[in-house]
């Protein structure tokens, strides 16, 4: 028999369509419930592997920065040594005398010989 036909199956029918209707909207928050529990989950994810990427991002920097620094200061260091050699003051030897001697008279010799 048809529900219209029949005045006593409506209220059957009207109550098992809401109670379907509110069965429907439990399981839609149940859903919700569980989408904003999982996405909070893989957002906490992200967050500990953006400070884990952070982390070897600053080690790194750091390493890079302490090489950087032990190569500037050994090369401060070897130009430090070198400024204090040359400042000394050095007596030339008799060959390097001679060395001398020799790069004057080539160059005399080239720059008063015809070209």
């Amino acid at each position: 028999m048809n529900a219209i036909a029949d005045p006593r199956a409506l209220p059957d029918a009207v109550e098992r369509a809401i109670a379907c209707v509110l069965a429907a909207e439990r399981a839609a928050r149940d859903d919700i419930r569980r989408a904003e529990s999982d996405a909070a989950a893989s957002i906490e994810r992200a967050r500990g592997d953006a400070r884990a990427i952070a982390q070897r991002v600053e080690r790194r920097l750091r390493r890079v920065r302490m090489t950087f620094e032990a190569r500037a200061n050994e090369e401060v260091a070897r130009l430090d040594a070198a400024a204090v050699e040359v400042a000394q003051r050095h007596e030339l030897t008799r060959t390097d005398l001679d060395h001398v001697d020799a790069a004057i008279a080539t160059l005399a010799a080239r720059l008063t010989s015809p070209v």
